[in-house]
């Protein structure tokens, strides 16, 4: 075992037993500790150099089906009070589109059809909470690339910021990643959960598998595409809602 695993899985290990029978969606009562929010925060910069250095373009692990947990937990938000959501979760977002924008040569507006119309990619990996549990599933969906390609970045991007439709204590959720992690071939938009439409408490339509990172930062509900140079003066400034709110480092490589 590597340096860099070791470390991530001694950060998990401890989650798991900071936390004890604390593990509920969105982790919010783990982060009440303060003790666990600075470990967190400061591990960042030095967790990013490691993987980048140690990993460079590695795929995460991929299973078989037999390999899929009987049980996926669906934690954070599992459903959207939004109106306008509710209309298009109706209707099985057949008038709903999701829009790219920001530092792009071309902003874009693709309708789920277009989405599922575009190549795929099909992945069954492993998704590790930052509670300390994992399950093991199947995503598809187009690769996140493939769709920045279509938009054409501009120079000056460098972070893709993903724009969510649930809230959480009435703040917008939001998260984001860097342009190596967004073009890597495992990152996808995920329409698709074991074999079936991502269903409402899972994302639906469409959510982020980035999966070299912890689960948090696979955000959910994604509405918007956002492509900007810097995350200074976005919402909390920190890249993130649990970011923001709860000193959760930005990078979350495992």
């Amino acid at each position: 075992m590597s340096d860099r695993e070791l470390t991530r899985r001694r950060l998990l290990g401890l989650g798991a037993a900071g936390a004890g029978g604390l593990l509920l969606g969105g982790c919010d009562r783990l982060n009440d500790n303060a003790g666990w929010r600075e470990m967190l925060h400061g591990a960042t910069a030095l967790n990013q150099r490691a993987q980048r250095l140690l990993m460079g373009d590695a795929l995460a692990r991929e299973f078989a089906e037999s390999d899929m947990s009987p049980t996926f937990r669906a934690n954070g938000s599992t459903s959207v009070a939004d109106a306008v959501y509710r209309a298009h979760l109706a209707t099985g977002f057949s008038g709903w589109a999701l829009r790219v924008d920001g530092l792009v040569h071309r902003a874009l507006d693709l309708p789920l059809s277009a989405l599922r119309a575009m190549p795929q990619r099909s992945q069954i990996t492993r998704h590790d909470c930052v509670e300390g549990w994992s399950a093991i599933g199947k995503w598809q969906g187009p690769r996140l690339g493939q769709v920045l390609a279509m938009a054409g970045l501009l120079p000056a991007a460098r972070y893709a910021v993903f724009h969510c439709a649930d809230r959480i204590g009435g703040r917008p959720y939001y998260e984001s990643i860097d342009l190596i992690d967004a073009f890597h071939p495992q990152t996808i938009l995920a329409w698709r959960m074991n074999d079936a439409p991502l269903p409402e408490r899972y994302g639906a339509p469409l959510r982020l598998r980035v999966e070299r990172q912890l689960g948090y930062k696979h955000a959910k509900f994604v509405m918007r595409i956002q492509l900007v140079a810097s995350l200074t003066g976005l919402f909390g400034g920190k890249g993130g809602y649990w970011e923001d709110h709860r000193d959760y480092q930005w990078y979350a490589g495992i």
